[in-house]
């Protein structure tokens, strides 16, 4: 699920963790640690930007489409051939 970017940080703390409780509970790791942290962060942040732009993409054509639609209406309307 995650890119190949954070592949090599997982690698890193998961080796790190490898070697021992000691390491793992000492901090020893927690430079691996926030390096994945961050670029977890990164990844997800883009997602964030991506979905945001493409809702704001959708919404818009929703938006469009309904005021054609409503035009459409009311223009069936003015000249009384049809009411909704």
């Amino acid at each position: 699920h995650h890119s190949l970017a954070c592949g090599e940080f997982i690698q890193a703390l998961e080796a790190c963790h490898a070697k021992g409780m000691l390491y793992r509970f000492s901090g020893a790791c927690n430079g691996e640690k926030e390096l994945l942290v961050r670029c977890l962060h990164a990844e997800r942040m883009g997602r964030a930007a991506k979905n945001r732009e493409e809702s704001i993409d959708k919404n818009k054509k929703k938006y469009d489409a309904w005021a054609r639609r409503k035009a459409e209406l009311s223009e069936i309307n003015d000249v009384g051939e049809v009411r909704a």
